[in-house]
């Protein structure tokens, strides 16, 4: 894959000029990592535009990248749907067996003093990644068709990248296989079928999230806005 650099202009003069009056912005894009100040040119498909700074990927477009986003986020949402209701793990133990689902656990913590544990977990694990890759559906799904973006796309785009770092299942993921290591030692632990639902939900979540170019996703969003 080869690699554009990204048109830049000096820092403090583009700064001034972004703030000399009737000036727009538009156009300009800042480097997340060093904060420097560039001015988009058009990057083509299959390459990527890196700061000449400290060589932070700021634009990589891809071939139906929009098509390709929108039915990983489907699957995510079907996968985490058969991870919450289906049998998570089975313990055995002493002669007795207990079946558990994500919901299940969620519940155990919904009486008393732990009432706001249960709702955190259903809202960090459950809630908030549904309502997400809902929101990137609705988001880019007509887009990926090649119609004008949904009433709202950009403010549903916006909440869908505000709720990233709170849609947690893969920290539950984590703490789930860090919990089995003691616990296989107490008791005999089958994995259910929402347990590997989740596992291939979080690979996939992974990939669409190293997939996005979130800049090439703004622009178009902000191209095919009629609202």
């Amino acid at each position: 894959m080869t690699t554009k650099t990204l048109q830049t202009a000096p820092l403090a003069a583009a700064a001034a000029r972004s703030h000399t009056p009737g000036d727009s912005t538009a156009g300009l894009v800042v480097c997340p990592t060093c904060d420097a100040l560039y001015k988009l040119t058009p990057v083509p498909v299959g390459t990527r535009g890196r700061c000449t700074r400290c060589g932070t990927t700021l634009s990589f477009p891809r071939e139906r990248a929009m098509s390709r986003i929108v039915m990983l986020a489907a699957t995510s949402l079907v996968l985490l749907s058969a991870a919450v209701f289906f049998p998570f793990l089975e313990l055995s133990a002493g002669g007795m067996t207990r079946r558990a689902s994500v919901f299940d656990a969620a519940l155990a913590f919904s009486t008393g003093l732990t009432l706001p544990l249960a709702l955190a977990t259903l809202a960090f694990i459950i809630l908030l990644p549904a309502l997400r890759l809902t929101l990137i559906i609705y988001a880019l799904a007509p887009m990926s068709m090649g119609w004008y973006a949904a009433p709202r796309a950009i403010t549903a785009f916006r909440w869908a990248e505000a709720m990233r770092p709170w849609a947690m299942a893969e920290i539950f993921v984590i703490g789930v296989a860090v919990a089995l290591v003691k616990v296989a030692g107490l008791a005999s632990v089958h994995l259910g079928i929402a347990f590997w639902a989740m596992v291939l939900l979080v690979l996939i979540n992974v990939l669409n999230d190293n997939f996005m170019c979130r800049l090439t996703l703004w622009r178009t969003l902000e191209q095919r806005s009629r609202f």
